[in-house]
């Protein structure tokens, strides 16, 4: 289908857009008007959700594209120029900018490109049907492939023959998933699945950084239990996650409203090990709060205020406030509620306390610190520093005594 009038601009057709962003474009198509956005601009605001980054294609040579930017005053970053895109940055916006494009090899990751300007054409070697529209200056929508019929239906289909959008780039099978989990309304389409079913061996070519990118954008889909279901069905969960467990208490947590959240998803679906972590390549950030969700103790849903302040104590609310989700099968919901409300105790003596009362510098302040916190736990985490203090004093005493 092509075109498709619009009749109200392509600012028009991007509507809700900030007006910075709306003059910003309006810069860029001064300089190249012959450009279109294109991708996931397109797809998200005709799907009525938020556009983030805004990308145009061109039909121009990239050194073209640059030289009008710049005789337009405009910043050009070469961001990746053996792949035609060039970085244009309007004020504080940064604009991908790439030339139309054919491939002419591909070794299932990476392709050797040349440059074209036939739009269709470079459609063509998109990978969804739904990716593959753009929208030019005068806001009508190019759609060469029925994107926006399928986008309203909810159906993820490959452009053209699956099986070779695959082996073009074997990435394109999670990417499957990430857009079946976000935006399908329908069964996956058969003819997909038999190709991914055929093919998955290939992902054993990305580099596990990519998969865990992809793996975590499935999981923040409001509701993926039917995309990873798929994934196991099709032998891709196997292939690029063997360390995963059945998926019932994943489907019990999205099932009980748990949070979005793809890392305490993925606590379900995985235990988390040091190895896991280090295939995968998680940041540090991602395996200290991987394994806090699963160390965490799990609180009884009727626990008492004391067992509530020393669990406080010692984890931070949102770890043990995780660790209710992994329960399954039980209702934490007040247990959770309780948890945000409750003020967190903080132990109040310091190694210097100690030393003041008379315990020389070393070892032994530790210890005694060790068995006052113990104490403060036991009687749940409410004495004062002045309580703790005077127990102190009694410890010191009684020591005393025993060495007379």
């Amino acid at each position: 289908m092509d075109p498709a009038p619009a009749g109200d601009g392509a600012a028009g057709r991007l509507s809700g857009m900030e007006p910075a962003a709306s003059a910003a474009l309006e810069q860029l198509w001064h300089a190249i008007p012959e450009a279109r956005i294109v991708g996931g601009a397109v797809r998200d605001r005709l799907a009525r959700r938020p556009v983030a980054d805004i990308d145009l294609a061109s039909p121009l040579p990239p050194d073209t594209v640059a030289a009008r930017l710049k005789a337009a005053g405009l910043r050009v970053i070469p961001t990746g120029l053996a792949h035609g895109t060039i970085t244009a940055l309007v004020g504080a916006r940064h604009f991908e900018i790439t030339t139309l494009r054919r491939d002419v090899e591909t070794d299932g990751r990476h392709a050797t490109i040349a440059f074209i300007d036939d739009w269709q054409q470079d459609a063509a070697r998109r990978d969804f049907t739904i990716n593959a529209m753009s929208i030019d200056r005068a806001g009508t929508l190019h759609d060469y492939f029925n994107g926006a019929a399928d986008l309203a239906a909810g159906i993820v289909r490959f452009v053209g023959d699956p099986a070779v959008r695959i082996t073009e780039d074997y990435l394109r099978i999670l990417r499957f998933f990430r857009f079946f989990a976000r935006y399908a309304r329908t069964e996956a389409d058969p003819a997909a699945l038999a190709a991914i079913g055929a093919l998955h061996p290939g992902l054993a070519r990305l580099s596990a950084e990519r998969a865990w990118q992809e793996i975590k954008k499935i999981l923040a889909a409001p509701d993926p239990r039917h995309a990873l279901h798929l994934m196991r069905e099709t032998g891709v969960l196997a292939t690029i996650l063997p360390e995963a467990g059945p998926l019932d208490g994943l489907d019990g947590m999205i099932a009980a409203a748990a949070p979005a959240d793809p890392l305490l998803r993925f606590a379900a679906l995985a235990e988390a090990d040091p190895a896991l972590a280090a295939r995968l390549k998680l940041s540090d950030a991602e395996r200290t709060r991987l394994a806090l969700i699963q160390a965490a103790p799990l609180l009884a849903p009727d626990a008492d205020d004391a067992a509530l302040r020393r669990a406080l104590a010692d984890w931070t609310p949102e770890s043990l406030i995780d660790r209710t989700w992994l329960a399954g099968g039980v209702d934490h919901a007040a247990l959770r509620a309780r948890l945000g409300e409750t003020h967190r105790p903080v132990f109040p003596l310091k190694g210097r306390d100690v030393v003041a009362q008379g315990v020389a510098p070393g070892p032994a302040v530790g210890e005694r610190l060790a068995v006052l916190r113990g104490w403060w736990r036991e009687h749940g985490c409410t004495a004062s520093r002045d309580e703790l203090l005077r127990h102190l004093a009694m410890m010191m005493r009684n020591t005393d005594g025993d060495a007379s």
